[in-house]
């Protein structure tokens, strides 16, 4: 055993208490010095178990324990034992304090629930970039939500907004030339939602894309009779799909999602998830 010990003890995982710890024994190379990572501190007899190993030998302890009574108990332990204790987080906690205008959470593991949150997010915002626009419908039963529609309808604006709320959205545009994928009728219809839209705006949205790119706006794409033929065929689709259809005419992508968000939670909730 190294003649030298840093117990970096937290009552979460003990990252941080842990990265501290090996950053501090970094800086004395020449010194043998080991760390003992303690996660998920909960009770007094566990720090009891900690300062009676810590008291025979040169060691110290470090600690990110949240509980104001366990860090009390340590300290008073610790100087007790004559083992220098230190405490990461409460002096950073004690300062914010006097800046901010809410107390702190005093929640263990706070950190990595962010962390996982963040990941959550990236992880969506993937899902959305890599089945975006029927790539890849091997992704559909994968997803929260698939949606599905004509073009420019905004599927794709909409499935990054739900990206970003940690929604894993694939979308499908529907073209009558184009055969539909099989894997579209193999999911549940409740995780499918058509978007359809006035044909007089579609047309107009169209043809301001085409300008954009520098094409005649009196193309087919744009044409009134297209536009409909395009609408009836998708509004089909969703009759023999039996998904939930919302008509976006009129609302932006945050309303949108918004009835998204709520029929993905219906979802969730109906699947105990």
């Amino acid at each position: 055993m190294a003649e030298k010990i840093i117990y970096a003890i937290s009552d979460s995982l003990g990252e941080t208490a842990e990265a501290v710890a090996r950053a501090t024994a970094s800086q004395y190379d020449k010194e043998q010095i080991e760390i003992v990572r303690i996660p998920y501190i909960e009770d007094e007899a566990q720090i009891d178990e900690i300062i009676a190993d810590a008291k025979n030998g040169n060691h110290v302890i470090c600690h990110t324990i949240v509980s104001i009574s366990l860090r009390s108990y340590l300290h008073e332990k610790a100087a007790e034992n004559n083992i220098p204790a230190v405490d990461i987080m409460g002096p950073v906690l004690d300062a914010v304090g006097t800046v901010a205008s809410t107390k702190p959470r005093m929640t263990a593991g706070m950190v990595h629930k962010l962390d996982q949150e963040y990941f959550k997010k990236v992880e969506a915002i993937e899902f959305a970039v890599k089945y975006d626009d029927g790539k890849n419908p091997s992704g559909f039963e994968k997803a929260d939500i698939v949606i599905i529609g004509v073009s420019r309808t905004s599927k794709t604006p909409l499935s990054m907004f739900l990206a970003y709320k940690k929604i894993k959205a694939a979308n499908l545009p529907l073209v009558p030339e184009v055969p539909l994928p099989e894997e579209l009728f193999k999911i549940p219809s409740k995780k499918i939602v058509g978007l359809i839209i006035d044909p007089y705006k579609l047309n107009n949205i169209r043809s301001e894309r085409l300008r954009a790119i520098g094409l005649e706006d009196e193309a087919n794409y744009a044409s009134i009779e297209r536009i409909n033929s395009e609408l009836e065929y998708a509004k089909a689709i969703m009759r023999r799909l039996h998904c939930q259809v919302l008509d976006v005419s009129n609302k932006s992508i945050e309303e949108t999602a918004s009835l998204v968000m709520q029929l993905v939670d219906k979802n969730r909730m109906s699947e105990g998830k």
